[in-house]
């Protein structure tokens, strides 16, 4: 028998279910594209009067809900929205237009009521049954709101979008220069940052959307114009009207027609205008009216006494003159008072604020504690100094320029961020002299000239030029500080030429590297580990507090950036803590397990330009003294070596880099694990800069060169 009952119906396929349609609907994105399509619905299809009716009541809600909005809002990028609110209204309008001119010339012929009530009776309401003063005044909302409004608003939204544009590179360097002087931290200047986008952004849509206002005026104006004619044609040669019964009808509705759609138009302009115009003005616009008629009491007295004597002119009706100048005269007081009060208040708080002098345990609390608060990174110059950091014609200084690099490079040499370098004037320095301080205590000093260029020889020689002979601040190299215009000779002569802000922060740099780990705080430490993967995050939690503390963290990363290694790896440097961590290990015995998990990362910082690492090993002589020379157990455990040995030591360090120098070479020192911090110690005495691997840090793929031993 055969099946005639057809294929089943999928199971993956269902109806939604009214809940579910109700739910779509009020989300935000399907509400406005169920807006947008219900407004190409109308442009398209022929409305029933009532849903006319309907729309139009919209249309004027919309409008006044845009111009109150505009009103109320502190800034305008509070209503960012606003341009495409603009378009959405204007979109509304024109489709709303199209309909009643459809209902006009299709059923005008009916009567007044043919395109619905709210056209009626805007034209009945309007025109007082004259249909020449429903055109005149339409006429005067087209000429207000074409010319004075849309215009202006115009106006104001171009120029507003040229200057705000024009300011952004200014604004943004100031954003740069108060973060690099610390006057704000990061998370400020990336908020002003996207604030100073979003107001470009703003006001380049405001200037485009005003051109849709002044566009939807000149085509209320033109439906206007076709819907009289074509109506009186249609009424005339197609419905037998009379001319007299045409113009009644299809004038009035035309108007009315035309008044619907120009006062929400005019309402928007104007929402526009106050939009655009508030970009100067603070807080919501009627307290800002508010305060700035009343702040001025002379003003407004002024303005009662001129409204007064208007009053007395002949033929003038004094009532309501009087009555204004009376207004605005008791406003003129009351200003006045509160001026008066607000001026005493104002006193009485500054003389509170001010300490009773004499007086018994009367102490100055305020100006002691802002004296105990320390600049992290400080740097000082003399007066002479001054114009390296005066801003150029594009709102920017080299100096600050330089420290900004630097703080970007050594946040991704170093794995953290530095603190903000805060540039200030001493005038106790002498006036070519700066000074580096790292909380508050000097950590560099050098002296330069603003208007001269430092010139040196790559080979070491005294510079031959005239000038003024000295040593470079950062190597304490020989060098000249010579005259700009001799620059052109400084090249011939195959010379460096170093500006002076480049110089200070050279010497910046350095002073940071050598000091880098006394500016990593028990802040940074808690930021660094709350940056990492939610993976890293559980290792921290099993690893704090139960095996180390944070502090503990902090001193073992502050003995790795003390010999310059990168704490940028911050997840392999967690894992070596955790595996020996506990135990009264010290944060140096942790910091020497981590060392040796870092072993890649150290290599590859030290290779030779062939892609091999230079070696210079510690004779067995000499590790058999160190060792020897171990006394204690665990964390008392110390170099007791007699200062004669010490001596030797020393000099044959010395002697040993400087035989590898005269090769061209700038080798490692090779110690076995247990003497390498204690080893490093004593060398960074006089040779801050030599790296000491042990042998544990040298990872297994890398290429070794052997230059020499000590």
């Amino acid at each position: 028998m055969a099946d005639t009952t057809g294929p089943a119906p999928s199971r993956g396929f269902r109806f939604p279910t009214l809940a579910e349609i109700n739910k779509s609907l009020r989300s935000t994105d399907i509400g406005l594209a169920v807006g947008i399509m219900g407004i190409i619905v109308v442009l398209i299809l022929p409305l029933p009067p009532m849903v006319l009716d309907l729309l139009l009541a919209v249309s004027i809600v919309f409008s006044v809900l845009i111009l109150m909005t505009a009103l109320f809002i502190q800034t305008p990028l509070e209503f960012s929205s606003f341009p495409t609110v603009l378009l959405i209204a204007t979109m509304l309008r024109l489709a709303l237009n199209l309909a009643t001119t459809r209902l006009i010339l299709s059923e005008g012929h009916t009567g007044h009521d043919a395109a619905g009530h709210v056209i009626e009776a805007f034209g009945n309401f309007v025109m007082r049954g004259n249909f020449i003063i429903g055109v005149v005044v339409f006429s005067i909302l087209i000429i207000v709101n074409f010319i004075v409004i849309t215009k202006g608003s115009g106006r104001i939204a171009e120029v507003a979008a040229r200057f705000n544009l024009d300011a952004m590179p200014g604004k943004q360097m100031a954003i740069d220069a108060d973060l690099s002087a610390g006057l704000i931290d990061e998370n400020t200047a990336r908020e002003r940052r996207k604030t100073l986008e979003a107001e470009s952004a703003f006001f380049g849509n405001m200037d485009g959307a005003s051109k849709f206002v002044r566009g939807d005026a000149i085509a209320g104006l033109l439906i206007t114009f076709i819907n009289i004619i074509a109506g009186m044609v249609i009424g005339i040669m197609q419905e037998g009207l009379t001319f007299q019964e045409a113009g009644d009808v299809y004038t009035l509705l035309t108007v009315g027609d035309g008044l619907v759609s120009q006062i929400p138009a005019l309402i928007v302009s104007t929402a526009a205008g106050l939009l655009v115009s508030k970009s100067g003005v603070t807080g919501a616009a009627d307290k800002a009216l508010v305060a700035q008629f009343t702040g001025y009491p002379k003003a407004l007295g002024m303005s009662a006494a001129v409204i007064g004597i208007l009053a007395f002119l002949p033929g003038m009706p004094i009532l309501p003159f009087l009555a204004l100048a009376g207004g605005v005269g008791y406003l003129a007081v009351r200003s006045t008072g509160k001026k008066t009060a607000e001026l005493a208040r104002k006193a009485q708080e500054a003389l509170a604020a001010k300490p009773a002098t004499g007086a018994p345990g009367s102490i100055e609390e305020a100006p002691i504690a802002d004296s105990l608060k320390i600049d992290e990174l400080k740097l000082e110059l003399g007066y002479g100094l001054l114009s390296l950091v005066k801003e150029d014609e594009t709102g920017t200084d080299r100096l600050t320029e330089q420290i900004k690099a630097l703080r970007r490079q050594l946040a991704t040499e170093l794995g953290f961020v530095m603190p903000p370098v805060r540039i200030l004037d001493n005038m106790q320095l002498e006036p070519n002299d700066y000074a580096v301080k790292i909380k508050e205590v000097d950590a560099g000093k050098g002296r330069i000239f603003a208007n001269q260029l430092m010139v040196m020889d790559p080979m070491g020689n005294q510079i031959t030029l005239p000038g003024y002979h000295t040593t470079e601040p950062t190597f304490g190299l020989p060098a000249t500080w010579i005259e700009p215009a001799l620059r052109d000779e400084a090249e011939l002569k195959g010379y460096s030429i170093i500006d002076p802000s480049t110089v200070i922060s050279t010497h910046l740099t350095e002073i940071l590297k050598a000091n880098v780990s006394d500016l990593l705080s028990y802040a940074n430490v808690q930021s660094l580990l709350s940056g990492l993967s939610k993976d890293q995050q559980k290792l921290v939690e099993d690893m704090v507090p139960s095996q180390i503390s944070v502090s503990g963290i902090l001193r073992v990363l502050q003995a790795l950036l003390t010999e310059r290694i990168s704490i940028r790896d911050l997840p392999t440097i967690l894992e070596g803590i955790a595996e020996v961590a506990g135990g009264g290990r010290t944060a140096q015995m942790v910091a020497e397990h981590v060392r040796s998990r870092l072993a890649r990362q150290i290599c590859a910082a030290n290779l030779g330009p062939d892609g091999n690492l230079p070696l210079l090993t510690l004779s067995p002589q000499w590790e058999r003294d160190f060792a020897e020379a171990m006394v204690g157990e665990g964390a008392e455990r110390h170099l007791a070596m007699a200062p004669s040995k010490l001596q030797q030591f020393i000099i044959a360090i010395q002697q040993g880099f400087e035989n590898a120098a005269q090769m061209g070479e700038l080798p490692v020192l090779i110690t076995s694990p247990g003497i390498r911090p204690h080893v490093r110690a004593i060398i960074e005495r006089f040779r801050p800069q030599t790296v000491v691997m042990s042998q544990n840090e040298v990872h297994p793929r890398v290429r070794l060169r052997t230059i020499g031993a000590v």
